[in-house]
């Protein structure tokens, strides 16, 4: 009955079905949430677009890309320049000279390099052992100890000392009074919100929602010639390997009776003590330019990470060298399956920033495409 059956209505399968759909393959979706859009959901409340799954920045270098999107939606300059909170005290992000002049009263690059060497020499880590020696290794123990450990061990559910080294590889220091977290050409967030993006990749295509693949799969399968699988890898193939792990989020939503709660969208909490690791407020994103009573409220979104066990949702997956290696072994079954293609950040059990899910899934479709 149809070409292709795929298996999550978010972004990865939001387009591979559209240009499967758009060569005139027959194509259905399904997706076990009553929504489409899967993470990057956004649903309007008092006219202020909330991401519910957490916040969402577009950005990228690849123009192919950015211009792929950008005939789904119309998307505002917004430029991701978070805040970190340490106790009283507020920092920029990435560091950068505005974070070092506050820290440190230094005015010039020379002078906040100088600072931050002088901080390397002193704590003279030749080979660093875990997490927190391979940062201060990299950028000195005042921004360590204020702006990295407390965010880090919260987003891990583990100490810096009983972390890895290699997870963190470099920490993005910037020696100019620049706040644009991100390098890329292209950035920006849908005037609008993200889930009419997903809307009109699907316009056309038979959705099914509130449709659990597990629990339908022997109906399912035999009506589609291929399946494509966003879902996680590993519960797929039954976990017969063992679980992968990742690490959790929860949120806690808030509609508050003021105009502007915290004056930024993103506000980190870099204390081990707070217990969320941001702050989100989400009418920031749009600039705060709802008009009529709506400019009276705001709504506000704390994250909190927290430790995945099944049946929980998975966001991020833990990419160290056990889990790696298990995945290995899944995707090695993975290719054994002719009919099934793995894609997304759960089938590839790799972190993906929303630009890398797009280019993936072109290529992915691209590919299945010209085969058949």
């Amino acid at each position: 009955m149809y070409d292709y059956l795929i298996v999550g209505a978010g972004l990865f399968g939001a387009v591979f079905a559209h240009e499967a759909h758009k060569a005139g393959k027959k194509v259905v979706v399904i997706d076990k949430r009553a929504h489409v859009a899967g993470n990057i959901y956004t649903e309007e409340v008092d006219q202020i677009q909330v991401h519910r799954y957490g916040a969402h920045i577009f950005h990228t270098s690849n123009k192919e890309v950015w211009d792929y999107v950008q005939q789904f939606a119309e998307f505002n300059r917004y430029t991701n320049s978070p805040v970190a909170r340490y106790k009283d005290e507020l920092y920029n992000m990435p560091f950068n000279m505005n974070t070092f002049s506050k820290m440190w009263g230094v005015v010039t690059p020379a002078e906040a390099r100088e600072k931050i060497e002088e901080q390397i020499r002193e704590a003279g880590i030749a080979e660093p052992r875990n997490l927190e020696e391979q940062a201060i290794s990299l950028v000195g123990r005042d921004i360590y100890e204020k702006l990295v450990k407390g965010y880090t061990e919260k987003q891990w559910g583990r100490r810096a000392t009983e972390l890895p080294a290699f997870i963190i590889k470099r920490l993005p220091v910037r020696f100019v009074y620049d706040n644009n977290y991100f390098n890329d050409k292209y950035q920006g967030i849908p005037v609008g919100g993200y889930t009419q993006i997903v809307e009109k990749l699907l316009e056309g295509i038979e959705v099914r929602l509130n449709t659990d693949y597990f629990t339908h799969r022997e109906e399912l399968c035999p009506q589609a010639d291929k399946v494509v699988f966003t879902g996680m890898i590993d519960e797929y193939f039954g976990y017969c390997y063992g679980e992968l792990e990742y690490r959790s989020l929860r949120f806690e939503t808030e509609e508050l009776d003021c105009e502007n709660y915290q004056g930024n969208a993103v506000v980190n909490y870099t204390e081990y003590e707070v217990p969320y690791t941001r702050i989100i407020e989400h009418k920031h994103f749009e600039f705060g330019c709802q008009s009529g009573e709506s400019s009276l409220k705001t709504v506000i979104t704390k994250e909190y990470p927290a430790e995945w066990k099944k049946g929980d949702e998975p966001y991020y997956p833990m990419n160290d060298e056990k889990n790696n290696l298990l995945y290995g072994r899944y995707k090695e079954l993975a290719e054994r399956e002719k009919n099934v293609i793995f894609g997304g950040r759960l089938g590839m059990y790799k972190y993906f920033d929303m630009h890398h899910v797009v280019a993936e899934a072109l290529a992915c479709v691209k590919k299945e495409l010209s085969d058949n």
